[in-house]
């Protein structure tokens, strides 16, 4: 099928509101792509073009080029003309409405109302060459729309790769257009001094999103998380900041681990088979000063087959009181980093399904070159020698093997902190060990705070132990705290068979351990089964905000030094290092539980945080939340 005809044929789009019929009807012209292979062509400027660049008139500059896009023989390389465009910018949301939330509001951030600048958005458009999409919002019945410059084709054809798309004229009878995404580039530079700017408008039946910059994430991945998360508000269910991976050890018993965190704490890699060295034996971490290396065997991997990588959506109707989470993916394909991917070899799996895709993909801040290969360990330099810490793929789900579609239940979750290098003379909240045992009130405080942590790659700035906020998807909500810290507390109420640990990333105290603490504590988990841990196995970890320690922690006949899982007991760290460090942990977490001190909390949520703040033991927190 080909495109939409402009005439006639986009008019038998039922459910239009009336100002976007004026935007279609009064464009320079439209086309309604029907294809991805038609968006893959458009996006490098027609079918037989291997390069094009996406540039606008921007008043005071010019012809301004915002990328560059390359056809290659795996995909499409697309490449940001600015530093500063490679990562989502954390502040870049705010909310045009009057509906309640703690957000910054656009007449709070810039001092004047949203409308004019809409109403001149709705005028740009109409002067445009259009692009226009039709897709679902996750796994509900709610249809979106967007409307885009025509000359934007990848941008189309990431949020089509992520979010799906629909055949406009065999659109089913109630699809109900819930959402639409403008896409309108220039305004960053006219209107935001060259910032990212994504504005959610919440109207009666419509939540609109103006996408002033071309970075996808903000808009086209992280803008329908937050129309989900206002669905969520209203319907009460929630779509959580996770990946979910089914784990089949060599017995064929069945694990499904739940990975939650902020945007670098490891979702993606927890879908990653764990990376091993040359001689195939797994590298636990290496000595930051020294340059000592520690290693184990590890003959076989479990299996994975990944349920999600971001976005799970846990809808009311699919929670059936089994004391589980269940939940579904809310994409159709998912934005996997590759800033870890240094060179061939380090993820055979991933490097062979990017190599020879099915269908061509589509690759961010990649060394791209017409007609080559694209190399994902060969990254865009932000300077010379200095390569972007947040390469992308946007890879759909149905070409990666063995990922699994539709309900699935989980039995634990893992929370995922990027932490530090810690030592006696230079301590930090880089105490963690490979694996703590958290109590649901403490896995629901973590849920909270959710540190962004050391060393962000995916987002613009990280200054210090900062958090990503509730749920660790609070940049892209729109609505209130409470009600979201109200939310996460039913649902772990709810979900009264559920374990909760907590693995870092990075550094444990002195060494420096890449994923592995979550790659080898997802090996551990599927192997021992859902069973509640006995008592007996684990410790009291000396900060009570990390839960229990597992006594000693076995694979495959292969004991972890216990310092691994006790960082006090590193020589570096010792009992000083370690309980200045906890010290930062705390002062962060009583920070930052500050804004939830509200009268609409849980009244037993409130406790859990008052125990945080009077420094309250393992038991007391075991203690308030008890299944």
């Amino acid at each position: 099928m080909s495109s939409i005809n402009l005439q006639k044929d986009w008019q038998k789009l039922k459910n239009l509101p009336a100002h976007i019929r004026d935007i279609l009807a009064n464009s320079k012209s439209l086309i309604f792509p029907a294809t991805r292979e038609e968006i893959v062509n458009l996006a490098v400027g027609g079918k037989d073009s291997k390069e094009f660049d996406v540039c606008y008139d921007v008043p005071g500059k010019g012809q301004y080029k915002e990328v560059n896009v390359v056809r290659c023989r795996n995909g499409l390389s697309v490449n940001y003309t600015e530093v500063y465009m490679r990562r989502r910018d954390p502040d870049c949301t705010v909310i045009a409405d009057g509906l309640p939330t703690d957000r910054d509001t656009y007449k709070s951030r810039f001092g004047k109302e949203f409308e004019p600048l809409r109403g001149d958005t709705f005028d740009w458009l109409k002067k445009q060459d259009l692009l226009v999409t039709t897709f679902m919002l996750g796994e509900t019945k709610h249809g979106a729309l967007l409307v885009a410059p025509a000359n934007a084709g990848f941008f189309a054809g990431g949020l089509a790769d992520l979010q799906g798309m629909c055949d406009p004229l065999n659109l089913p009878e109630d699809f109900d257009i819930s959402c639409v995404i403008y896409l309108a580039p220039p305004y960053r530079h006219t209107n935001f001094d060259g910032k990212q700017v994504v504005v959610h408008n919440r109207l009666e039946g419509l939540h609109e999103i103006f996408s002033y910059n071309l970075y996808p994430g903000p808009s086209a991945k992280k803008g329908v998380y937050g129309v989900l998360l206002s669905l969520g508000e209203k319907e009460e269910w929630l779509t959580l900041h996770a990946a979910t991976v089914q784990v089949v050890t060599p017995y064929d018993n069945v694990t499904t681990i739940m990975h939650e965190g902020a945007s670098g704490g490891g979702k993606s890699e927890m879908l990653e088979y764990a990376h091993r060295e040359t001689d195939g034996r797994l590298l636990l971490g290496k000595h930051v000063k020294t340059g000592e290396k520690r290693v184990i065997s590890m003959n076989q991997n479990c299996e994975l087959r990944p349920v999600t990588d971001d976005m799970a959506m846990c809808p009311p109707e699919e929670q059936d009181g089994s004391g589980y989470v269940r939940t579904c993916d809310a994409e159709r394909a998912w934005f996997v980093r590759l800033n870890h991917i240094t060179h061939y070899g380090t993820d055979p799996h991933l490097e062979y399904i990017t190599i020879h895709p099915k269908e061509p993909l589509i690759f961010l801040s990649m060394d791209g070159t017409k007609d080559a290969t694209i190399l994902i360990w060969e990254h865009t330099q932000d300077q010379p020698g200095i390569p972007c810490p947040n390469p992308r793929v946007i890879m759909p789900r149905h070409l990666m093997p063995g990922s699994v579609t539709g309900t699935v239940e989980a039995h634990f979750r893992n929370f995922g902190i990027r932490t530090p290098p810690c030592f006696k003379d230079k301590p930090t909240y880089g105490i963690v060990g490979f694996m703590h045992v958290l109590p649901p009130a403490l896995g629901w405080l973590w849920r909270l705070v959710a540190p962004r942590g050391h060393s962000n790659p995916s987002i613009t700035v990280t200054h210090g132990m900062t958090s990503e906020g509730v749920g660790s998807y609070w940049p892209f909500a729109t609505g209130r705290l409470v009600d979201h810290a109200n939310l996460l507390f039913r649902q772990i109420q709810r979900t009264y068979n559920m374990r909760y640990t907590l693995t870092p990333n990075q550094n444990v105290g002195a060494y420096e351990v890449s994923f592995m603490p979550q790659w080898i504590a997802r090996e551990y988990l599927a192997r021992r089964g859902s069973a509640k841990f006995k008592p007996e196995s684990l410790i009291p970890s000396r900060c009570p905000l990390l839960g229990h320690t597992l006594k000693s922690m076995q694979i495959e006949g292969t004991f972890l030094p216990t310092d691994m899982l006790r960082v006090d007991e590193q020589p570096d760290v010792g009992v000083d290092g370690y309980d200045a460090g906890a010290k930062v942990l705390h002062n962060f977490f009583k920070v930052e539980l500050e804004k939830f001190k509200h009268p609409e909390l849980d009244p037993i949520g409130k406790a859990i945080i008052d125990c945080c703040y009077d420094g309250g033991s393992v038991t007391d927190y075991e203690n308030l939340l008890k299944f």
